[in-house]
């Protein structure tokens, strides 16, 4: 069994592809869902985010995640705080899925999907890295569909993370997923298979 760690720039499809591994039936590690656990009133996070960035991130007694956002990711050291919260908890727990994962029976891999796997230094948990890249107009129009965010604010959050061409240097694979869902699955189809062929 080997871990794949799947990462790219906001609105460049990591998910997407992760699912696709997950139909060929890899296990997936979402992180981004580990650290909405975190954050919530009866987890470890919350107080300290309370208390670094005030009660005004909260609605109905819960931290309100676009109230956040908005905070951090219009100041990089808000953000490296956060960070520095909420990161060592999702390593740690990403380390215990593995662990569990890598007990079950006819699993052929395990994916992490993280958005900051190399900020994180998740990368190093993994055997192979997988990097998601599209054009960065594309990535704004995914994202403002998703989420609503006005052009500005996506590339903001866009330009918080690393550069991409900074995250191929890691890549074992690259996955182009400017196109049709199609050619997406097929490049997912070629990487799994170059896998499994050195897993023999």
């Amino acid at each position: 069994m080997f871990v794949i760690g799947i990462t790219g720039s906001f609105g460049s499809g990591k998910t997407s592809v992760a699912s696709l591994f997950k139909a060929k039936g890899a296990l997936v590690v979402d992180t981004d869902k580990l650290a909405h656990k975190l954050i919530q009133p009866d987890a470890s996070c919350f107080k300290s985010i309370v208390k670094l960035f005030g009660e005004d991130i909260l609605v109905c007694g819960r931290i309100d995640r676009k109230k956040l956002a908005d905070v951090v990711f219009k100041d990089s050291k808000a953000l490296r705080k956060l960070n520095e919260i909420v990161h060592p908890l999702v390593v740690a727990q990403t380390k215990k899925k593995i662990t569990q994962y890598r007990r079950a029976k006819k699993v052929k891999a395990i994916i992490l999907d993280v958005p900051l796997l190399i900020e994180s230094k998740m990368h190093l948990l993994c055997n192979y890295i997988v990097v998601v890249k599209a054009t960065q107009p594309l990535q704004i129009k995914r994202l403002k569909q998703r989420s609503g965010l006005p052009k500005n604010e996506v590339a903001r959050r866009i330009k918080a993370q690393m550069p991409i061409n900074q995250k191929l240097k890691y890549a074992d694979f690259v996955i182009d997923n400017r196109k049709s869902l199609f050619q997406t699955q097929k490049q997912v189809e070629e990487i799994w298979h170059e896998l499994l062929k050195r897993k023999k």
